[in-house]
């Protein structure tokens, strides 16, 4: 191999890498999930600030179209902004937000899975799915599942799903013989807090979803992340009753605002490399050892299958 072929190779390396479009979020096209309050506005505020395209699933349209003037008149940068009406809690909703997605999005190059829910009495879905565990997991799962092969059109793409410390409340994982979990919501199970156990699982389910979705995917252009925010000062739990809301008010005197809340989220969204933190949980921009519950690949693969078999419910 004489010396003028190995300089010719030398100087096509290096025109490549200067030639290689450097990540940001300058017009990248966002989908986010509860983007019209809390963690998930302060996040569309620093990604339309960043110039990126956003496309906001709500579940109300005239709240998204009032906040979609607001990112306008906030921004100096002419971006787009597509709003898509969903109920999370229903997969026969989700199936038809994602068909319009589709259909109006040519590229998708970030996901966000950020809205969830908590509900403090028994309640099911048109599904027949238990509501806090269809909002928090099977819906980011349905709608993750139904968008993977347009994100896979993208250059480079990225799955952010906000997960929670609370998982740490969960020792010994799901009972998939009573997935509902309707024994949470009865006796002393309610008394001690049922409803937040539920809570608790569903963020499990978060990281456990991540890292499977991440192994699923190895090799592709999609790397999958999750974080956890802290405890924010959200409107998050105000549809429980006075207690609740009594509760929420309380503990916000503590809490860290929304925008600090979204800063890792954010941060996930911009990184320049993502390649070494695939599949990882993060707090406060660095990645964080979740419990070792949540590290179990044998039920991470379980409930896959589970969460398969959960979202086929709608479909006949």
């Amino acid at each position: 191999m004489n010396e003028s072929f190995i300089q010719k190779k030398v100087a096509k390396k290096m025109t490549d890498r200067s030639t290689k479009k450097e990540w940001n979020l300058q017009n990248k096209y966002v989908l986010i999930t509860g983007a019209t309050s809390g963690i998930g506005l302060a996040a569309a505020k620093a990604f339309a600030a960043r110039g990126a395209n956003l496309g906001i699933i709500a579940r109300n349209q005239s709240k998204a179209e009032e906040i979609s003037t607001v990112l306008r008149m906030q921004t100096k940068k002419p971006i787009k902004i597509d709003i898509f009406v969903a109920d999370l809690s229903s997969q026969r909703s989700i199936r038809k937000v994602t068909e319009q997605i589709l259909e109006s999005c040519p590229k998708i190059d970030v996901l966000v899975n950020n809205a969830g829910a908590l509900f403090d009495s028994f309640q099911k879905t048109e599904e027949g799915v238990e509501m806090t565990w269809a909002v928090n997991h099977l819906a980011p799962f349905l709608l993750t599942s139904l968008l993977l092969e347009r994100l896979k059109e993208s250059e480079s793409a990225r799955i952010i799903n906000t997960a929670s410390h609370g998982h740490k409340m969960i020792k010994k994982g799901f009972r998939f013989d009573n997935l509902n979990g309707e024994h949470l919501y009865r006796g002393f199970k309610k008394l001690l807090g049922g409803s937040t156990i539920r809570y608790a699982q569903t963020k499990l389910a978060n990281i456990l979803f991540t890292s499977e979705l991440a192994r699923r995917l190895e090799g592709s252009n999609i790397t999958v992340h999750c974080f956890d925010p802290g405890l924010v000062a959200t409107n998050f739990n105000q549809n429980n009753g006075m207690m609740a809301k009594a509760t929420m008010a309380l503990m916000n005197l503590f809490s860290r605002t929304p925008e600090k809340g979204a800063d890792t989220l954010v941060w996930l969204a911009e990184l320049k490399d993502t390649s070494n933190q695939n599949g990882q949980y993060f707090a406060d921009r660095q990645q964080k050892a979740p419990t070792e519950l949540a590290t179990d690949k044998e039920l991470a693969r379980k409930l896959w299958s589970i969460s398969e078999e959960q979202i086929q419910l709608s479909m006949n």
